[in-house]
């Protein structure tokens, strides 16, 4: 064979192979640049992360009459695990008992002085009321004796008869004023034993209120569940050291895991999509693979700073539709909020979309060539947008810009 016919067979084969090179090499490029045009369903969807939470909490409080004793702020001192499982009865928590300590050993002073006080008022009445009634008989021995004497004295002169009838009724008025007298000392006796027989017993009652209340600061459970901490109204949660009030002694609480749902705060754009009744995809990071139906049952119409942000958002409950036993409160939520749904529309990634002057457009993919084309838009979620003319279906578009293409004109709407 000639080298003119080697040549003429051989150049063929050769373009052959680099046609193939070219093309399957391009076709590996495409494939993660490029994505085709779909038809089907668009869910325009809110995306927002929440906290699950139990719409049923049964509260574990601290005693409630600590500011009887002006016990404002009393410091949680231990507290079980959050997530324990309890039951009625089984211990919960203690409260620092150190102020209240010292009001108890107050209270056990006052009573010892008090009791003192009571017992020396004790024996000083009595050692006064028993002079008052000696002194009551001796008048009335001495009262006695001089009616023995006028008796006797018939044959004495009517002078001496006389004395002794003055003296009589002196005496007889001086027992009577003696008798009253000592009963008006008796009842003052009475009285001041009452006082103080009174303060005793209002420091003895407030010792043993005192003492009631300190038992009262070992918490125990009243019902069954899972026990999670009480929120500060700031949001953080009462731990070990924390303090509560006595306008709110909550230390923690038994929720329902039955009755959940999902607090989350959207921003001012997505608040204005956002409406009671609309349907919700609720996921959760702790299980990848669980979803639960919900649906929106408030949407605040006033916004509010969060913490550590300047941005005002709106609170958003969600409810649970069902329940899961794994569930618990506090886990982070994914909740994806159905705003409206089209069917049978032709969509891409939003990475495709392109725009110079007001125009959108797409670099589609044409035989061998690539093609600036025009497109009218549909609505869009966070991934994709609809395209409501300038492309059909299996269309291939690229998800960023070819290079050298930036002064290619746009082909428009047809």
């Amino acid at each position: 064979m000639s080298k003119k016919k080697l040549a003429l067979v051989a150049l063929p084969v050769l373009l052959i192979l680099l046609a193939y090179f070219f093309l399957s090499g391009s076709s590996e490029n495409d494939v993660s640049i490029t994505a085709e045009v779909k038809k089907g369903d668009f869910l325009n969807e809110v995306i927002i992360s929440g906290e699950a939470q139990s719409t049923s909490l049964k509260k574990i409080n601290g005693p409630t009459d600590i500011r009887k004793y002006r016990l404002n702020n009393v410091k949680i001192q231990d507290l079980i695990p959050e997530g324990t499982i309890i039951k009625s009865g089984d211990y919960v928590g203690r409260l620092d008992p150190s102020e209240l300590n010292g009001q108890i050993i107050d209270a056990q002073l006052n009573l010892e002085k008090a009791e003192s006080k009571f017992t020396q008022e004790q024996l000083d009445t009595t050692l006064t009321l028993k002079q008052e009634r000696t002194t009551i008989k001796d008048l009335e021995f001495t009262l006695a004796e001089d009616q023995l004497e006028l008796e006797r004295s018939i044959y004495e002169p009517p002078s001496t008869i006389k004395q002794l009838e003055i003296k009589i009724e002196r005496n007889e008025r001086d027992l009577k004023e003696k008798t009253e007298d000592y009963q008006i000392k008796k009842r003052k006796a009475i009285a001041k034993m009452v006082e103080v027989g009174t303060e005793v017993s209002k420091i003895r009652k407030r010792l043993e209120d005192l003492t009631n209340l300190q038992k009262s600061f070992t918490i125990h459970s009243d019902g069954d569940g899972m026990v999670t901490y009480a929120k500060n109204w700031d949001g953080t949660k009462r731990k070990v050291g924390s303090s509560i009030s006595p306008w709110d002694p909550t230390i923690a609480t038994l929720p329902d895991l039955t009755k959940m749902e999902s607090k989350t705060y959207a921003n001012e754009v997505d608040i204005r999509k956002l409406k009671k009744d609309q349907t919700v995809v609720i996921g959760f990071d702790a299980f990848p693979d669980a979803t639960i139906e919900g649906i929106v049952t408030s949407v605040a119409n006033v916004g509010e700073k969060k913490r550590g942000s300047d941005i005002n958002l709106f609170q958003v409950l969600i409810k649970f539709n069902e329940s899961n036993s794994n569930i618990r409160p506090g886990m982070t939520t994914s909740n994806r909020i159905l705003i409206n749904k089209e069917e049978n529309v032709l969509t891409v990634p939003l990475e495709a979309i392109f725009s110079k002057d007001s125009i959108s457009y797409v670099y589609k993919k044409t035989g061998f060539s690539i093609d600036k084309k025009e497109v009218e838009l549909g609505g869009s979620n966070v991934d994709e947008v609809i395209i409501k003319k300038g492309l059909a279906e299996n269309d291939v578009v690229y998800l960023s810009k070819p290079e050298g293409l930036e002064n290619k004109s746009i082909k428009p709407v047809e």
